[in-house]
């Protein structure tokens, strides 16, 4: 059984091969495996820990193409659904230097929402010692309670849950719908990582300072706000600071935060109380995580981007 756990939407990503131009100037595009939980489960597995993914692709092509690209990176797949009713989902992605995205999703429905309740295995799931979500999959029945079943499992089988809400307001029917359910699974979180892009839309108010003590009143453990290449944001509710990001020149954006993430979760499982790390250790885990994040940066598409940790040791 996989010691960590994500669930969510796994998708085509069809990046333009010029940046700084809209979806409709873009000369071309090079497919990329996509989706922020399935990315997340592959930064994990390249770093050494053993990972599975839960989740809906299409019986087609590219459900095929994905779910190999998975077993290439050492993901466990046994629950990766091959769904005969829909379609992959597909996005179509323009990335800009400044680090914003022009992206236009094909999932009408796409078969990453079309995950059920009763295709989630409690076993399966309680095994882990790591969980990750999104709110992507929240966004539509059946995959809302499917993703909100899965989190509750592995809350009661005592894993850390880390939850990247990684707002696609393009996928809800409108944003009260989004904002109502990104809040609705905060409370089961461990770890909370906001984007500062999305701070404003989840909290209500651009400073920061506003939703900090909300979320780890909720229960958080530790929350954490990228901005960039600035770097990152961090609070456990005692310690607290800013940690610097690296220059780098920057090739794709996509799924920077994905490759943060999982470098930042290896980090945190090497503790058993995430409240009373200090801050001299968690200063060196957002710097961990900084660097996988840049370099992530240096290469088309995530999955090919997401560095090991000896990539991150000799970029350190």
């Amino acid at each position: 059984m996989p010691k960590a756990l994500c669930i969510g939407e796994l998708l085509i990503d069809f990046v333009s091969t010029t940046p700084d131009v809209t979806l409709a100037e873009a000369p071309g595009f090079v497919k990329a495996p996509g989706g922020a939980p399935a990315n997340v489960a592959v930064g994990l597995a390249k770093l050494g820990m053993d990972a599975g993914f839960i989740g809906k692709v299409g019986a087609d092509a590219f459900g095929d193409f994905l779910c190999e690209t998975l077993q290439r990176n050492r993901v466990d797949t046994d629950y990766l659904i091959a769904g005969e009713d829909s379609r992959t989902t597909l996005a179509f992605v323009a990335t800009r230097s400044d680090g914003m995205k022009d992206i236009t999703f094909y999932r009408h429905p796409g078969a990453d929402i079309q995950l059920s309740p009763d295709e989630i295995d409690n076993d399966y799931v309680q095994s882990a010692e790591l969980f990750h979500y999104g709110s992507v999959s929240l966004s539509h029945s059946p995959s809302r309670e499917a993703t909100l079943h899965a989190i509750q499992s592995a809350k009661a089988g005592g894993a850390l849950i880390s939850y990247d809400p990684n707002l696609r307001l393009m996928l809800w029917d409108n944003a009260s719908d989004a904002k109502h359910w990104i809040w609705e699974v905060m409370p089961y979180a461990d770890v909370v990582k906001i984007s500062e892009e999305e701070w404003e839309f989840v909290t209500g108010d651009i400073e920061l300072a506003s939703g900090i003590d909300h979320i780890l009143g909720l229960g958080a453990k530790l929350l954490v706000v990228t901005l960039g290449e600035r770097g990152c944001y961090y609070t456990n509710g005692t310690a607290e600071g800013y940690v610097d990001g690296f220059a780098v020149d920057v090739v794709d954006t996509l799924g920077a935060g994905d490759a943060f993430v999982a470098a930042m979760l290896t980090q945190l499982m090497q503790h058993a109380d995430l409240t009373v790390l200090e801050k001299d250790r968690l200063d060196a885990i957002m710097r961990y995580a900084n660097a996988a994040g840049a370099l992530a940066t240096q290469k088309v598409g995530v999955i090919p981007a997401l560095p090991t940790a000896s990539d991150i040791e000799c970029f350190l």
